[in-house]
């Protein structure tokens, strides 16, 4: 064989070599996402109350409220998505929407997120509720009231 074959060869070897390594990387990869790797997204828990703690656990977990309240809701997740969207729809007892919140998370395992809603002027007394979905489907409802 003469040189320039040898060098040939070589450099023949090395993009044999490289390539085996990126297709060996890319199939550790798509088994890693492949779907039942990792639990769906589901609404587990939501809690209503005066105030929230540092890690979104609601403080003082109530459903009646005063006027001048500040209302907080902490939504508990638990699976794994790259990207989900919550949402919290916030009604008076006719149905007059109050407020409506949405939240993108990306979570891992079992997670809170937090929504509230506040006036300042003081909540009319009465029944409300808080209707929470998950990337659009019905994830649950809670009722609580302003006396």
């Amino acid at each position: 064989m003469n040189h320039h074959m040898k060098r040939t060869m070589r450099t023949l070897s090395v993009f044999v070599c490289l390539a085996a390594l990126v297709s060996a990387g890319a199939a550790c990869k798509k088994a890693a996402d492949e779907p039942g790797t990792a639990s769906p997204v589901r609404v587990t828990d939501l809690e209503l109350g005066r105030s929230l703690a540092a890690d979104k656990t609601i403080a003082d977990e109530t459903s009646e409220f005063r006027p001048t309240d500040t209302i907080y809701l902490s939504v508990v997740t638990d699976g794994s998505a790259p990207q989900a969207t919550l949402a919290a729809r916030w009604t008076y007892q006719d149905g007059q929407v109050v407020k409506e919140l949405s939240e993108n998370i990306a979570p891992t395992g079992r997670s809170r997120t937090e929504f509230h809603i506040a006036k300042p002027d003081g909540w009319p007394a009465g029944k409300y509720s808080v209707a929470v979905s998950l990337n659009g489907a019905a994830a649950g409802t809670k009722d609580f009231e302003v006396k």
